[in-house]
């Protein structure tokens, strides 16, 4: 029989809170996405999957008789919800855009991870400002989520660095129209500021 604890790096008799931030901090180190034309994706992939049955058999095996169906529906809805999701993200990494929008648009819960899907098919179709928006709102409803965080990030710099780029260019544009109407009216006066070849 697998130990469970020994899967998620915890102790027995963790709590559920324990179990919780052990299995989202492995599910974000072994997550498809950190390998994605990675000779060690299947690993990863394997992995995962054990981690996701650890903390399967550590969530049910530590409820009340009580609460235990409706963890199992709640859980099976959650399952089928994550398993949208890794197909959506599939199809936006097969450049297939307009069906994982589809598929965002069908699903009714617009959970954190909704919403950052949502910004990232909308940045994958240069609509900028909403995608942003989408990706604002991801972290908004979990802060502590490092790739909704850090996509958001890398979002906000390239914007500010655009928006310095254009800013140059504007200004190097001033300077040359700023040279060249002097040069017209140095010739106009009999000089020459800017000479011909």
């Amino acid at each position: 029989m697998k130990n469970y604890y020994e899967i998620l790096g915890i102790k027995p008799g963790a709590s559920k809170d324990e179990i919780r931030s052990a299995y989202k901090t492995l599910v974000k180190k072994y997550h498809p996405d950190q390998y994605a034309n990675n000779p060690l994706s299947d690993l990863a992939s394997e992995k995962l999957k054990e981690i996701n049955e650890a903390y399967d058999a550590l969530t049910k095996n530590s409820t009340s008789s009580g609460n235990s169906n409706y963890n199992r529906s709640y859980s099976s809805s959650n399952n089928n919800s994550n398993s949208d999701y890794q197909n959506i993200r599939l199809l936006i990494q097969q450049g297939r855009i307009n069906q994982a929008e589809q598929l965002l648009n069908q699903n009714p819960a617009q959970t954190a991870e909704w919403n950052y899907l949502m910004g990232v098919v909308f940045l994958q179709k240069g609509w900028h400002d909403q995608g942003r928006q989408y990706l604002q709102r991801a972290v908004q409803m979990e802060p502590t989520n490092f790739e909704y965080r850090n996509t958001l990030n890398r979002i906000n710099t390239q914007r500010h660095t655009a928006r310095n780029y254009n800013s140059q260019n504007a200004d190097m544009c001033n300077i040359c129209g700023g040279l060249i109407c002097a040069d017209c009216l140095c010739e106009c006066c009999g000089g020459d500021l800017i000479g011909c070849c």
